[in-house]
């Protein structure tokens, strides 16, 4: 990457969106611009677990703030991912859409662990080097994210749907303040977080680490009031935990350090925070600097690196685990991102879920060979590979679903043309591929006029190559029972 790349990270939270604005230069992110709203979806979401429209609207408004700050920006150099209360909306789709439509870039809806090694990468950004045994914790709105690591690898990543705001929500409702809703919310947060002791065992870190959210409001409130200097410890939380007693109810908390916006949330916190402490014999935490956004501004340079992209890393992963025949899923990647460029004109070098699509193909025969593109489809959207979002696992795992058989099975993906543009280039090389050797392409063009596709070889092709022929005159057949229509065009 040159020097003086201009990056932006949006983590759409569940209490609050942010916008980090940075450049890279001399091997290091210097902030540019910060932008946080509170928007608190969090708590907007239904019985039915729906975002109301009042809350899809106070997203909508502020990613459209943060859209207009990012126009012109380089797509490759930007990344919104979205954590727990996306991750649990019924109707999130309809919300990312929309949400992609105002800020100008797509919304990933991260999963859990892909949030805890962003939340770790982030932090340790901004730690010195160091080969100490890290526990990162990071209490959010909705979820908590604990991380172990090793100096700057994360070896052990844990989500838990506990947070913040849900708690404040479910035990302190009306923002009233008691003993026993603390004894209650803390008592069904070790419920919750009972199993993390089975990886986070106590002794298993030398350093101990508490991020975001969470943090960031307990430190300030114990720093401005002389209880700290950047650690939270069991005494600070008990005297919290007294100065939210004596106030009653929320709204008559009076404390210096404490900012409006983090109030409503501050007793789930201090909670989840306390049953964290006893469960795993904490004594103390270092309140990190860094967080998940910093995460991926540090993705987003990796993407950039030859050896550090961690999504072609984990394709590699499970190419090897699964004994996947490298030469021909190359053939296969190679010539459907070939034919893609041919019917879009694209001068894009790479089209990368693609590309992937065609090495992780087979992905499934070790498992069995006979329906392997299905074995392959589950593999794919369940492998929780890093470095990708669950949509690009999900869009992986349907191009390879579709990649041989009939098409129904995948109509509502190859209902818009980029879907059936991208199956369509899967399903042509596959066949072009079928001698496991790499095709002749001289001559051969693909291109597209609405909902027809044609494909044109060059002279006496059909009687060099007449299996490839005859399959594609199947194929042809199987695209006329759809929307589409692939004419074949062979001498």
């Amino acid at each position: 990457m040159p020097h003086a790349t201009t990056l932006a990270a949006i983590d759409l939270g569940s209490n609050s969106f942010r916008l980090e604005i940075g450049s890279y230069e001399h091997l290091q992110i210097q902030r540019v611009e910060y932008l946080k709203e509170t928007v608190r979806q969090g708590n907007g979401l239904d019985d039915e677990r729906n975002l109301t429209p009042e809350a899809m609207e106070r997203g909508w408004a502020c990613l459209a703030r943060f859209g207009e700050r990012l126009r012109g920006f380089d797509p490759q150099r930007v990344r919104a991912v979205a954590t727990q209360t996306l991750r649990e909306a019924r109707n999130r789709e309809a919300f990312v859409q929309r949400g992609s439509e105002l800020l100008g870039f797509p919304i990933d809806v991260i999963s859990g662990e892909d949030e805890a090694r962003l939340i770790y990468r982030g932090v340790v950004s901004q730690l010195p080097m160091s080969d100490e045994r890290r526990l990162v914790m990071d209490i959010g709105g909705r979820s908590t994210e604990f991380v172990l690591g090793h100096g700057v690898q994360a070896e052990a990543l844990a989500s838990y749907r506990i947070g913040s705001v849900a708690w404040s929500m479910r035990y302190f409702p009306q923002g009233v303040l008691t003993a026993e809703a603390f004894a209650n919310a803390e008592l069904a947060a070790r419920a919750v977080l009972d199993e993390a002791l089975d990886t986070f065992r106590p002794g298993s870190w030398d350093c101990a680490y508490a991020s975001a959210g969470t943090a960031n409001a307990v430190g300030e409130v114990l720093i401005a009031n002389g209880r700290s200097q950047g650690v939270i410890d069991r005494d600070g939380l008990d005297w919290l935990l007294q100065q939210l007693l004596r106030a009653q109810t929320m709204d008559r908390i009076r404390l210096e350090g404490m900012r409006e916006d983090r109030r409503p949330m501050l007793a789930g916190g201090i909670s989840i925070m306390r049953a964290a402490f006893d469960l795993l014999g904490i004594d103390s935490m270092q309140i990190a600097q860094g967080a998940l956004r910093q995460g991926v501004l540090h993705d987003l340079i990796d993407a950039d690196l030859p050896t550090g992209d961690l999504r072609t890393a984990s394709v590699q992963a499970l190419a090897n685990r699964f004994a996947v025949e490298t030469a021909h899923g190359r053939h296969v990647a190679d010539t459907a991102q070939h034919l893609w460029r041919e019917m879009t004109g694209s001068t894009q070098p790479q089209h990368h879920l693609l590309e992937w699509a065609g090495l992780l193909h087979e992905v499934g025969q070790r498992i069995n060979r006979s329906d392997y593109h299905r074995h392959s489809a589950y593999i794919l959207q369940y492998s929780g590979a890093k470095g990708f979002a669950e949509d690009e696992l999900l869009h992986l795992a349907l191009l390879v679903l579709g990649h041989r058989g009939k098409l129904k099975k995948v109509e509502d993906f190859i209902s818009q043309a980029p879907g059936a543009m991208e199956l369509l280039a899967l399903r042509l090389a596959v066949i072009l591929c079928h001698a496991r050797q790499a095709p002749q392409l001289q001559g051969m063009q693909l291109l597209r006029r609405g909902a027809s596709f044609t494909l044109r070889a060059p002279a006496h092709w059909s009687q060099q190559f007449p299996q490839s022929a005859h399959l594609l005159a199947e194929e042809a057949e199987a695209w006329s029972r759809t929307p589409w229509k692939l004419q074949l065009l062979l001498d």
